[in-house]
């Protein structure tokens, strides 16, 4: 038996698809993702975070790539077929959208779809699930929709991320966009954005 989805399908996707545009026109404000829009129990190990967005931003035109956490359970790849009919990819390269459940094994950035010149939007945007997004030392971010320079710290991220997220940001306007997730909580790292460690 499938998972349910949103409650208020229109109007929870709707609510989603405002927070995670306004935390990635604003990177690093770290924004609530309310509870009720959530879906109250899509099959482990997919977070309810990781499920609002996927249901909000994916459908049978975004080819989604799962971790192999994710990929490996079943009902993952059922819940996401039935609720979204995004078609799933074996190749990160392919994938408008990638979910990372295991934040620390996501793959080199670089293997993910990068755009083109001509078409820098068929790019991969990669959704991230980590235990904390909180503002302070962490990671620091200048660049379009900063004020200045802003500070996070989301975690656990790969050893490596933020020279990553440099390599990223040098190749713009081609690159990957994050979207980051944690237990109520969104916030956004663009490709536009220059990323150091703090």
């Amino acid at each position: 038996m499938l998972a349910p989805g949103f409650a208020d399908p229109v109007h929870d996707a709707q609510g989603t698809f405002r927070a995670v545009m306004d935390a990635l026109a604003r990177p690093g404000l770290v924004r609530p993702l309310a509870p009720f829009l959530a879906p109250p129990a899509p099959p482990a190990p997919l977070t309810p975070e990781l499920a609002a967005v996927a249901l909000a931003l994916t459908d049978a035109d975004t080819p989604v790539w799962l971790d192999p956490a994710l990929a490996e359970a079943a009902d993952v790849a059922a819940y996401l077929r039935f609720h979204t009919g995004a078609p799933l990819t074996d190749d990160p390269a392919r994938a408008a959208f990638a979910l990372v459940r295991e934040s620390r094994r996501c793959p080199p950035l670089g293997r993910f779809a990068l755009g083109t010149p001509a078409y820098p939007d068929t790019s991969t945007t990669l959704v991230l699930a980590l235990d904390t997004i909180t503002d302070g030392q962490g990671l620091n971010l200048s660049g379009p929709g900063v004020g200045g320079t802003v500070r996070v710290a989301p975690g656990p991220l790969p050893d490596g991320f933020a020279a990553q997220l440099a390599e990223n940001r040098a190749d713009f306007p081609l690159g990957v966009d994050l979207i980051l997730t944690a237990p109520g909580r969104v916030a956004g790292l663009p490709r536009s954005t220059t990323v150091t460690e703090a």
